[in-house]
């Protein structure tokens, strides 16, 4: 793999903390210009986001206490890859079932980020579901409270352009949809 000049060389590697969900690790590194120094990171499993249409064009989001910022968060819901997820898709599917009680039925991949990567390895993978509806209760973890809902597609683009929508994860969703998808995001106004 070629080395670009700007690169720096990782000496060590060590779990600095470790929690479910994420790990800190704190790396030993060398600059470009020789200097030493260290390098700590927020380590988690790769994320999937959905963006979920019902059949009459409405959007299932979702109200969520975040105790990071201590009040209740507007958004898409957003999850974590599970080992017994098959693939992605799969992670998309279970996290839309577990957070709101719908089920789509089918996902398009939408785009991949680094949503944080000057302080974070993750990766972000965001869903379009089409034809999702309301079949089962849901199935929260242990640490979540969230009350599934459901807005247009134009009310969840006017509350992302108003700021009152905070989820960096749901702004990129619905901006990257309106801005890559030409037929399908100005037609769901």
């Amino acid at each position: 793999m070629p080395t670009d000049e700007l690169a720096w060389e990782t000496r060590e590697r060590r779990v600095a903390y470790s929690c479910p969900g994420f790990d800190i690790v704190n790396e030993s590194v060398q600059l470009p210009d020789g200097t030493e120094t260290d390098f700590d990171y927020l380590s988690e499993p790769p994320s999937v986001c959905v963006l979920p249409f019902t059949p009459d064009d409405n959007v299932v989001c979702i109200e969520e206490w975040r105790q990071a910022v201590s009040r209740i968060s507007r958004g898409l819901p957003v999850g974590g890859v599970e080992p017994d997820d098959d693939d992605l898709e799969a992670a998309a599917h279970r996290e839309l079932a577990e957070e709101t009680g719908y089920e789509a039925e089918r996902l398009e991949p939408l785009v991949s980020v680094e949503p944080a990567n000057g302080i974070a390895d993750t990766r972000l993978h965001v869903f379009v579901a089409d034809g999702c509806r309301p079949t089962a209760e849901q199935q929260l973890d242990h640490n979540e409270s969230i009350r599934p809902t459901e807005l247009s597609f134009a009310d969840l683009t006017d509350a992302v352009a108003a700021g009152e929508i905070h989820d960096g994860r749901t702004v990129l969703a619905v901006s990257y949809y309106r801005l890559v998808d030409p037929v399908c995001g100005p037609a769901k106004e």
